[in-house]
């Protein structure tokens, strides 16, 4: 029987290698673009980080709840719904963003754009009922 994935120990390591290397990481995230986004938990108020493939379209970034498909939206999620004011790690540059959640044609459109590049999200959203939302970080400030 193998041994369950320690899933806090596995994003400390990937938030550190993406750290030391300005942005990138291996192991699962090995080829893939990487953002850390940080949120605050709905009801603890404890921050964390969350290691995330997302898509960029110009200046703009996205990120998906998939969760691999699983059937309930990630915890980052809710905290990101709760406390949108927020900080992202892109490559080397750390920023304030607020997140903001997209609807409709808009969601439907950057979801599919984020498949033609990295088609496991649209597995994702076969192996779920639930439509998996796509939030933008929109940087604030300079």
């Amino acid at each position: 029987m193998s041994e369950p994935i320690d899933l806090d120990q596995m994003n400390r390591e990937v938030i550190a290698e993406f750290r030391e290397t300005g942005g990138t990481a291996g192991g699962m995230f090995e080829g893939y673009p990487l953002v850390l986004v940080h949120h605050t938990g709905a009801k603890s108020g404890i921050g964390r980080v969350a290691p995330l493939v997302p898509f960029a379209d110009g200046d703009r970034i996205f990120v998906f709840a998939s969760k691999g498909g699983a059937d309930t939206n990630p915890d980052w999620f809710h905290n990101l719904v709760a406390n949108p004011d927020t900080v992202v790690e892109h490559g080397s540059e750390t920023f304030k963003v607020k997140a903001r959640v997209l609807t409709g044609d808009e969601r439907d459109d950057i979801y599919a754009k984020q498949v033609a590049v990295q088609p496991q999200f649209g597995e994702y959203q076969r192996k779920t009922a639930r439509v998996i939302p796509v939030v933008e970080l929109q940087r604030v400030g300079g």
